[in-house]
């Protein structure tokens, strides 16, 4: 298993398939984009479901992530997630995308194996996404969201974030879509993972605003740290349920002590969090023939030496040097 000197055991595995995105968030990217990784870089098909089968029928892994940068942009995702599924154990599988090409790839997914997604979604606004996103792409996104309900990749998750002065007047109104959609909504608070370090404490939306926000339409009831287990979001009944919403307070309310997660980036280095500054490469070992055990063995002692937590209110904190796009969320 993957077990850290704190005790915590990762079961919950992230792996970013590609660096790149077709859209260029504010809160991402600066909007000519980023020096992708170049092709020799990155893991190719094979080493990435050899990787995620050492972890998953070596190292305890129950549920792998998708992510990128933007995973729908990854020629043989659909492939990849064929291979996965046919593990023994085989292991949860969702993806997390901004949904632009879901309504097109969708179906093909939920056939290859994949059981639910994550779909970003930060605005009802054309203009507004126009704005955040740098991209008119909003009503892509739109439709992907209802493929993916109706091939069945449920619960549908819709991730928002909020930013001052463009959206942060919306929470209640992407609520009640999400309800009205049959969309479990989670909020996102602004972390510091942007490529121009442009992130502030100061002014960034709270977990306590979003939800002082909701509760001027909604009546949430918590579930409770039973119900939550080691998930990122802290969940709440809308208006009694059964509709749930979530908050997933990285910055203001640090839920590292039950972390369950190991992150894998598109060029094969292991991260035990997303604000981890150092990464143990795999790539070079798959590369020199190392045999599976190796494999393991590296990727133990890696989680062995993981933090205790992040610090982002902490003043000496250190932003990483890579952003969101080459990590995976």
């Amino acid at each position: 298993m993957l077990i850290d000197t704190y005790g915590r055991v990762a079961t919950d595995l992230r792996v970013s398939l590609t660096d790149r995105c077709n859209l260029r968030c504010t809160y991402c990217m600066p909007e000519e984009g980023l020096q992708w990784l170049a092709k020799p870089d990155l893991l190719t098909d094979d080493e990435i479901v050899r990787l995620v089968g050492i972890a998953v029928t070596s190292l305890g892994i129950e549920e792998v992530r998708f992510t990128g940068g933007e995973p729908l942009l990854r020629p043989g995702l659909v492939g990849i997630v064929e291979r996965v599924a046919a593990l023994e154990p085989r292991p949860q599988m969702s993806l997390t995308t901004n949904g632009i090409g879901l309504r097109r790839t969708a179906a093909a997914l939920k056939a290859a194996g994949l059981d639910r997604v994550n779909v970003s979604l930060d605005t009802l606004r054309p203009d507004v996404f126009k704005t955040l996103t740098r991209r008119n792409r909003h009503q892509d996104v739109l439709d992907g969201l209802y493929a993916a309900r109706e091939a069945g990749l449920t619960p549908v998750k819709v991730n928002s974030v909020l930013m001052p002065g463009l959206n942060d007047d919306e929470a209640p109104d992407l609520l009640a879509w999400a309800v009205e959609h049959d969309y479990e909504l989670r909020f996102i608070e602004q972390m510091p993972l942007d490529a121009q370090h442009g992130w502030k404490r100061d002014g960034m939306i709270t977990a306590g605003d979003i939800l002082t926000s909701l509760r001027t339409r909604f009546e949430l009831t918590p579930e409770g740290d039973e119900a939550r287990g080691s998930a990122p979001a802290e969940r709440w009944l809308v208006d009694g349920g059964p509709h749930r919403v979530g908050v997933i307070a990285s910055v203001t309310r640090p839920f590292c002590a039950a972390c369950d997660r190991t992150r894998l980036t598109a060029d094969g280095q292991i991260r035990t969090c997303l604000f981890a500054t150092e990464e143990t490469d795999l790539r070079a070992a798959l590369r020199s023939d190392a045999p599976d055990e190796e494999i393991a063995r590296i990727w133990k002692l890696a989680m062995w030496g993981k933090k205790a937590g992040a610090g982002l209110d902490d003043p000496t904190f250190v932003q990483p040097d890579r952003p969101m796009s080459a990590i995976g969320g």
